[in-house]
């Protein structure tokens, strides 16, 4: 095998670097859009959305759309002053020290390693549920061994250049959003004109409104809201790839959380105008199979569109998280807060090969070994993600107000834009984290049924890998201290992140 080339843009004695400029905005929109996976996250949550809130399960997407946005314009006002792929792990450790900023590198990475083999799975089955291949799509070993085979498929995929990422994104994204507004379009002609056998809703301005279903409904579909909008953040660790890496890439996080709004309320709307509130309650244990059945009641013969939607959500999702975890262990080498060969970057191709590796493995050996103890358990490890997201994003929302806590008062938007919205924004992540953590308490709230160490299966997972980085963030500390020795500060003597703002 030929070594990889010497990189044309490193000095003689240095390491190569990412490659910068290989990706424009509409590409880290695309990879925004898709790392949410909208297809497979609507149809994971719609079922028991519409079980919790009634008829708002509209309004209570709508609702969630407000901490995002508003940790959307954190990640973006941050990425101003410090351009880092690692995100949260790199501005957490300026504005509040090392500690803080490795278990919320650490929270990120894991998230995807969490779900990244759930995602496959997903991609796997409705492909060969799409080709008519159902007898395949039942095999479990079949369907282990092509899951295992499409996460390192695509993690190769990731290596071997952001701009093939990107195109191959551009791709999956057309074919999964034609797929949905398709869907969404002859459901609500078909609902509203009485065409639906399942005894469809007129739609109404109601639908909108996120406490009509009652507090104890509306604070379960907050969480499985932020579930759904969980990804967008992808756009802003592939900054120092981004043109304009400054402010593209937090221009794509929001307008990414934009479309998933608009995407989110209108299939919501189109599910529950042709599918009516008993039935996709009734179906609410059926997860992601919930499009599976639509899709033959809305699309008859067409039933593959959607099926093809959810593939191709899950495929490229599965791809896209490989992304943030990637960089955020190659920032985290960087700064020595992990082994350096986690930052070494291929010469070739200009991606973190090392660390992107890393994740692909794990996340498969992880999928595997939680697979084999039962189905369930792999559903009771997804749901420990509330935990990390809610935590990861709150403490970038806290972030943002206090490295800028100098430019606060500088002027009224100041104060609004990079100090309350952050922290209203984090705010009611924490109080999310609260009620994630009190539901899954309860071993009754878990798809396991059972309690492990006394609590739900779900709460173990999710404090069992808090813990676990601490553990190694401990050991790591005691072996190599260069990182720790960083001091927080401001940006109080810098230009201001807005200069529209002063």
């Amino acid at each position: 095998m030929q070594p990889d080339p010497p990189d044309p843009a490193a000095r003689p004695g240095e390491e190569a670097t990412l490659r910068p400029g290989a990706i424009g905005f509409l590409d880290a929109l695309v990879i925004g859009l898709a790392s949410t996976s909208p297809a497979y996250s609507l149809a994971a949550i719609i079922g028991a959305l519409v079980a919790l809130t009634g008829v708002h399960a509209p309004g209570v997407l709508l609702a969630s759309f407000v901490p995002m946005l508003l940790i959307a314009s954190a990640f973006a006002v941050l990425n101003r002053v410090d351009p880092d792929c690692g995100t949260t792990f790199s501005w957490v450790t300026r504005a509040m020290g090392p500690w803080a900023g490795w278990i919320g590198g650490w929270a990120i990475t894991m998230t995807g390693v969490l779900v990244i083999g759930s995602l496959a799975d997903v991609g796997v089955v409705f492909t060969l549920r799409t080709l008519g291949l159902d007898s395949l799509a039942e095999n479990t070993a079949v369907v282990l061994v092509l899951t295992v085979g499409l996460v390192l498929l695509m993690t190769w995929i990731c290596v071997l250049g952001t701009e093939l990422s990107a195109r191959l994104q551009n791709a999956l994204i057309l074919a999964q959003t034609v797929a949905l507004l398709v869907f969404a379009a002859v459901a609500i002609h078909r609902g509203v004109t009485g065409d639906s056998p399942l005894g469809g809703l007129d739609p109404g301005w109601s639908w909108l409104d996120p406490f009509g279903a009652g507090g104890a409904a509306l604070s379960g579909g907050l969480l499985l809201g932020v579930f759904a909008y969980w990804g967008w953040e992808s756009a802003v660790n592939l900054t120092e790839e981004t043109r304009g890496s400054t402010s593209t890439s937090g221009r794509a996080a929001i307008v990414s959380t934009l479309v998933l709004l608009v995407t989110y309320l209108a299939v919501a709307i189109a599910v529950l105008a042709f599918a009516g509130t008993e039935y996709l309650a009734d179906n609410a244990d059926e997860e992601e199979a919930i499009f599976a059945l639509l899709s033959t009641e809305v699309m008859g013969g067409w039933d593959w569109v959607v099926l093809l939607s959810v593939a191709t959500a899950a495929i490229a999702s599965t791809q896209t998280t490989i992304l943030p975890a990637s960089r955020t262990g190659l920032s985290m080498a960087r700064r020595h807060a992990l082994p350096r060969r986690f930052g070494h970057v291929s010469p070739r191709h200009r991606t973190p090969d090392v660390s992107t590796w890393w994740v692909g493995v794990i996340a498969s050996v992880w999928f595997v070994g939680v697979s084999l103890v039962s189905e369930n358990a792999l559903f009771d490890s997804i749901t420990a993600l509330s935990l990390l997201i809610a935590f990861y994003y709150a403490l970038t929302g806290i972030a943002c107000a206090v490295y800028h806590r100098r430019q606060l008062t500088r002027s009224v938007p100041a104060f609004l834009l990079i100090g309350v919205g952050p922290l209203v924004g984090a705010g009611l992540l924490v109080w999310l984290l609260v009620l994630s953590i009190r539901d899954l308490a309860d071993p009754e709230n878990s798809y396991t049924g059972q309690a492990w160490l006394g609590v739900g299966p779900p709460l173990v997972i999710g404090v069992g890998v808090f813990l676990l980085g601490l553990v190694l963030m401990v050991v790591w500390r005691a072996r190599d201290s260069r990182y720790w020795q960083e001091r927080p500060g401001t940006a109080g003597d810098r230009v201001p992140v807005h200069e529209d703002l002063r």
